[in-house]
C-alpha cells in the first residue's frame, strides 16, 4: 500500500464490473421481449458489448483518470460537448436511484406481505436514497466490501433462477413456445421497445475506469477486468434469460416486479428461499446504487471543475470526495419519490426506469464518435490497449454500436402508433427526455458564460497590473 492507502485488486476490479454492469432488476424488462430474446442477446454481445468494451478499454487506459467518459468526449469534441456529456451521465443517476427506491419499497412489501401506504412507502424509499447517498460519499477502496458481497448475491440469485427454471421446465414443462421459429427477431412494437433494456445492461465498463487511481496498475488491469468481466456478465445474463424464459409465461412478466414473481412463480408460493432471495434482491439495489455512484459523482465533480456544470457539482470534502454531487443526486431523488404518488395512471417503477435508461443512452451516443476523433486527431499518445483491426474494422466497431443506440432510443421515446398503451407509456418519458435535455442545455450555457466572464476579469485584471 502506498501512504495506507487501500488499493483496488484486479479481484476487486472483476467483482466491481459484475456489480455495476450486472443490472439485476432489469432481467424480467428484457425477458418480456419473449423468446426472441435470446436471438437479441447473442446480436447485441457481438454487435454492441463487444465493440464497447473494447473501446472502453482503450480509452480507460490511454485517458485514465477520474473523468473518465467526460474527459473522452471533451478531448475529441471541446468542452460544451463534454459539458453535455456529463450532464446525461449525471442526471440517470438520480432518476435510477428513485426508479429503484420505489422498486425497493414494493420488494420489502412483498417479502413482508405488507401493503405499505403512500407515506410509509415514501418514508422507506427515503432511507433507502439517503442510505445510498452516504455511503456512495464514500471512497472506493473503503466500500469495496459492499461491492464484492453484491457480485456473489447477484451471482447467487442468477444461479438460483437459472436451476429452478431447468427444474421447473423439467418437472412441468417449459413455460413458453420455444419453438425454432420463435427464437428468431419478432418485429413487434413490444418486443422493439424493450430493445434498449438489453443495451441498458451492458453498460458501466467506464466507470471501472475511472477507479485507476486506486489501483495498483491501472493499464493492466482495466482492460483484464472488462474481458474477465465481460465473459462473467454474458454468461450470467444468458442465464438468467433461459432461466426465465424456461418457467415463467412471458405475459405473467412484471417490469417492476417480475424477478421476485418469476421466484414465486416457480416455487408456488412465498416460502423461506423466496424471503431470501428478496432480501439478497434488496441489498442489490443498494450496492448496484453505491457502485454507480462512484463512477458519476467523480465524473459530475471533474466537470464542474473544469467548468462546464455549476459549481455545487465540484464540492468536496477532506477526503477529496465529490459529496456535492452525492447530495444533489439525494435531493432530485427525493423530489421525484415524493412527487411520484401525484403522476396518474402509470406505473412508477417502469416510468422513471425508462427515463434514465434513455438519459444513460443518449450519454455514450458520444463516446464511440470521440473514440473514431481521439485516434485521428491524437495518433501519437501512447496506448498499452489498442482496439485491434484495420480501418474498416475499425469504422464497424464504431458506427454499429453507434446505430444501435440511436435505434433503440427511438423505439423507447417514440410511439410507434396510435393505441392508448403505446401513447400513454410513450409520450411522459418523451416529454420527460425533452425537458431533461432542455434543462442540461441551460446548466451548460449558464457554466459557460460564467467561465467567460471569469476569463474576462482575469484578462483585466492582468492589463491593470
Amino acid at each position: 500500500m502506498e501512504n495506507g492507502k487501500k488499493k483496488f485488486r484486479l479481484f476487486d476490479a472483476v467483482l466491481m464490473s459484475v456489480v455495476v454492469i450486472l443490472v439485476v432488476e432489469s432481467a424480467a424488462p428484457a425477458a418480456a421481449i419473449g423468446t426472441s430474446q435470446f436471438f437479441w442477446w447473442i446480436f447485441l454481445l457481438v454487435m454492441f458489448f463487444l465493440p464497447y468494451g473494447l473501446i472502453s478499454s482503450e480509452l480507460g487506459t490511454t485517458y485514465a483518470g477520474d473523468g473518465g467518459l467526460y474527459d473522452w468526449v471533451k478531448k475529441a469534441f471541446g468542452p460544451r460537448w463534454g459539458g453535455r456529456l456529463a450532464w446525461l451521465y449525471w442526471i440517470n443517476y438520480p432518476i435510477w436511484m428513485a426508479s429503484l427506491a420505489v422498486l425497493f419499497a414494493q420488494v420489502a412489501g412483498t417479502i413482508l406481505k405488507l401493503k405499505f401506504n403512500t407515506l410509509t412507502s415514501i418514508i422507506i424509499q427515503l432511507v433507502f436514497v439517503w442510505f445510498v447517498v452516504v455511503v456512495g460519499n464514500k471512497p472506493a477502496s473503503e466500500s469495496k466490501w459492499i461491492m464484492n458481497l453484491a457480485a456473489f448475491a447477484k451471482i447467487f440469485t442468477i444461479l438460483s433462477l437459472a436451476i429452478l427454471g431447468i427444474y421447473v421446465a423439467m418437472t412441468r414443462g417449459v413455460a413458453n413456445d420455444l419453438s425454432p421459429h420463435n427464437f428468431l427477431p419478432q418485429m413487434n412494437i413490444s418486443s422493439l421497445s424493450n430493445l434498449s433494456i438489453i443495451i441498458f445492461n451492458f453498460l458501466g465498463f467506464e466507470v471501472v475506469a475511472t477507479m485507476a487511481d486506486d489501483m495498483d496498475d491501472p493499464k493492466k488491469q482495466i482492460p483484464k477486468a472488462i474481458i474477465y468481466g465481460g465473459i462473467l456478465i454474458a454468461f450470467f445474463y444468458l442465464l438468467s434469460a433461459f432461466g426465465m424464459s424456461a418457467a415463467v409465461p412471458t405475459d405473467k412478466l412484471s417490469a417492476s416486479s417480475g424477478l421476485l414473481d418469476s421466484f414465486i412463480l416457480m416455487i408456488g408460493n412465498m416460502n423461506w428461499f423466496v424471503v431470501i432471495i428478496g432480501i439478497l434482491f434488496l441489498y442489490i439495489l443498494v450496492s448496484e446504487m453505491v457502485s454507480w455512484a462512484l463512477g458519476v459523482n467523480y465524473v459530475a465533480d471533474y466537470a464542474a471543475k473544469d467548468h462546464v456544470l455549476p459549481n455545487i457539482f465540484g464540492k468536496e470534502d477532506k477526503n477529496n470526495m465529490p459529496i456535492g454531487t452525492g447530495y444533489i443526486n439525494g435531493i432530485v431523488a427525493t423530489i421525484l419519490v415524493v412527487s411520484a404518488p401525484f403522476i396518474p395512471n402509470q406505473d412508477i417503477f417502469w416510468a422513471f426506469f425508462s427515463l434514465n435508461v434513455v438519459a444513460l443512452l443518449l450519454s455514450y451516443t458520444m463516446m464511440f464518435p470521440a473514440f473514431l476523433k481521439l485516434r485521428k486527431t491524437d495518433p501519437n499518445q501512447e496506448r498499452p490497449f489498442k482496439v485491434p483491426g484495420g480501418k474498416v474494422m475499425i469504422q464497424l466497431m464504431t458506427w454499429v454500436p453507434e446505430i444501435l443506440l440511436f435505434i433503440t432510443i427511438i423505439f423507447t421515446i417514440v410511439p410507434l402508433n396510435t393505441g392508448k398503451s403505446e401513447m400513454g407509456t410513450k409520450i411522459p418519458i418523451l416529454i420527460g427526455v425533452v425537458i431533461t435535455l432542455a434543462v442540461g442545455e441551460i446548466f451548460v450555457r449558464v457554466a459557460e458564460h460564467r467561465e467567460k466572464s471569469l476569463k474576462q476579469e482575469e484578462n483585466i485584471n492582468e492589463n491593470i497590473r
